[in-house]
């Protein structure tokens, strides 16, 4: 039996959802296959969506029409913005979500898309005609036929979990591996490698001592994931703060021996930013004590999540080991931490839409491109599916190509990471941090919606009731702002507030926008000095809060904003340099050994993509920009 799209999805996890609906929304007849249609967006680890350069990708798919910050605020049982104590280029939101109700919001999204099927089956062979990808075969005998297939299929392939010494098939656990889909695609020269992960025990709360706890509370104000979206519903919950102590450490040592990381059952390379408790003593030999945080994984369930206690040592040990912990020395287990190895493909084979380079139709998104955390995953599986979608438009390749969603460096978190992935390669699961991008002070998780949703709505993936508030938002921003710039405040109604904030008195009257240059200065002070500045914040209808804090961080950070534009004007220069097909880097001597052999590998196809290689030198720049202009 075969069934006919125009694009298929394979896998049902962050990735694969955002890759489905996008498509979906781009008007492409579109089938999402999944192993259990119960499991939609299963969060494997913690149920938490964002953190340290992650919420800032959430709030992009959001403002680029995805959904997983829609589904994160619905379900949300605490939110918290990090990095508060330092400039709002690196603040970002982070929510603990009920596990339960993110999956069955996500099936209600998907359920109520347009031009969305769901088919419950494991993908067995891909298969491929002239050189594109044309199809799937599943293991019961289905076939799938379409002109673009999304590969979203996480920790699946080849899953192998680890648990002491023992060793069971699964892509998570209770759930089986995908065997064979691997071999039909590398056999056409895409070239796959093996990652690890894991993930901690799961207790029962009824059992954990939370008198020796820290209680950690969460925020409950006007911020959220989605520009859209509605308040937080659900009942909101503490997550709580303890540490290992040396007897912990004793009890793990000791099992160190039948760790698989260390007694060479595991040979593939973990996230070096998530390591396993095991991990962290071996590292960090001198540490005493290591801080763990307890979570809850929903609104009504006992079962906690211990972040910070990933593991893979025997069941026996872990369970020794944490009842050394004061506050859990009576604790009860639904399952022990595990390991996981799995297959990914290498990204270098892709072009910046996610696209093979080798397989024409073919794209790959999520822990299949080497990377790891259901944002990172969320984010490729949207720019996957628009491309897919128009790269399976009747509109013809040449129209696809010229209307492809490729996200710049200095437009978004997004963008940096598929560069990264396609550019440089991974040799560890790819994690996402505020440091990888050179640009922040562009790409805060406030203005994600300034940068994209436009450019979404042109391209058909943003709905117009997004578009429209967009426009209402950014008026009422430039309101607040040329307000500012024309009020002028006399030093009588200041002087004494600066003066009490240590800051300089003002010898003549000045605008509002120049005292918000004052880091002692903020919106929340001036408004209570200046009653007109009160009646101009106050005056959107929708959303007040969101809006002063827009336009107050673009007024204090203007200077600093407007620098980093400028250097990256400078670089787009180099982006519009296209280099692909132009040289044969073999024949270049006034090249470096290595920037020959790395620049064959990845073939870039711009000047600024062949910067970021490593091992490409700026004098092998040079020699490329000369030779360009012969």
């Amino acid at each position: 039996m075969a069934f006919h799209y125009d694009v298929l999805v394979i896998g049902g996890g962050h990735a694969g959802c955002e890759a489905a609906t996008a498509s979906a929304r781009m008007g492409a007849r579109t089938c999402l296959v999944t192993m259990d249609m119960n499991k939609i967006a299963q969060m494997s680890c913690n149920p938490a969506v964002g953190g340290i350069a992650k919420g800032q990708i959430v709030r992009e798919i959001d403002a680029l029409g995805g959904e997983m910050g829609r589904v994160t605020d619905a379900t949300a049982i605490q939110f918290r913005m990090l990095n508060r104590s330092k400039g709002p280029a690196v603040w970002s939101p982070r929510a603990q979500c009920d596990r339960g109700k993110f999956i069955w919001k996500w099936r209600e999204t998907l359920d109520e898309t347009a031009n969305l099927d769901i088919w419950q089956d494991q993908a067995e062979e891909l298969l491929v005609e002239q050189g594109a990808a044309v199809g799937v075969r599943t293991i019961w005998g289905a076939e799938f036929r379409a002109r673009s297939i999304v590969i979203t299929a996480g920790t699946f392939l080849n899953g192998l979990m680890h648990i002491g010494r023992r060793m069971v098939p699964g892509g998570r656990i209770a759930e089986p591996a995908v065997a064979h889909f691997t071999e039909s695609i590398t056999r056409h020269g895409i070239r796959s490698a093996r990652m690890k992960t894991g993930t901690p025990v799961r207790i029962d709360k009824r059992s954990v001592h939370f008198e020796d706890l820290t209680i950690q509370v969460g925020e409950d104000d006007y911020h959220q994931f989605s520009y859209l979206g509605e308040p937080r519903k659900l009942r909101q919950l503490p997550c709580w703060e303890c540490y290992t102590n040396e007897e912990v450490h004793q009890v793990l040592r000791k099992g160190l021996p039948e760790s698989p990381l260390y007694n060479g059952q595991i040979r593939s390379i973990g996230p070096r930013y998530c390591p396993s408790i095991e991990t962290k003593l071996v590292t960090f030999p001198d540490r005493n004590q290591h801080l763990l945080f307890l979570e809850p994984e929903g609104e009504t369930t006992n079962e906690m999540y211990l972040n910070g206690f990933s593991s893979s040592l025997p069941m026996d040990v872990q369970l020794e080991a944490l009842r050394k912990i004061p506050a859990l020395r009576d604790v009860k287990t639904y399952r022990p931490g595990y390991a996981i190895e799995y297959d990914f493909f290498d990204p270098t084979q892709l072009s910046h839409s996610l696209e093979s380079k080798v397989i024409k139709g073919l794209f790959f998104a999520g822990q299949v491109n080497g990377t790891t955390g259901y944002e990172e995953a969320a984010g490729q599986g949207l720019v996957a599916g628009v491309n897919a979608a128009l790269s399976a438009s009747e509109a013809g390749a040449d129209t696809a190509a010229a209307k492809q969603l490729v996200l710049a460096r200095d437009e978004a978190y997004i963008g940096v990471l598929i560069d990264d992935l396609v550019t440089k390669g991974v040799d560890e699961p790819y994690r996402m941090f505020t440091s990888r991008a050179e640009y922040r002070i562009l790409l805060r998780q406030d203005d994600a919606d300034a940068r994209l949703t436009e450019k979404a709505y042109h391209l058909g993936l943003a709905s117009s009731e997004r578009m429209a508030w967009w426009k209402q938002k950014k008026q009422a921003i430039e309101e607040i702002e040329q307000f500012c710039n024309m009020h002028s405040v006399k030093p009588a109604v200041v002087n004494p507030t600066l003066e009490q904030l240590g800051t300089a008195p003002l010898r003549g009257s000045a605008k509002i926008a120049d005292l918000m240059g004052r880091p002692q200065l903020n919106f929340q002070i001036l408004s209570q000095l200046v009653p007109e500045l009160k009646a101009a914040l106050d005056a959107p209808q929708n959303r007040k809060e969101e809006i002063a804090e827009a336009a107050e961080i673009r007024m204090k950070y203007k200077g600093y904003i407007e620098r980093e534009k400028m250097v990256a004007e400078k670089m787009h220069r180099l982006e519009g340099i296209r280099i692909k097909g132009h040289f044969d880097y073999d024949s270049l001597q006034s090249l470096s050994t290595e920037a020959r052999q790395k620049l064959n590998a990845i073939n870039p196809e711009t000047l600024a993509q062949a910067s970021r290689i490593p091992g490409v030198s700026p004098s092998d720049i040079n020699v490329l920009l000369v030779l360009m202009g012969r």
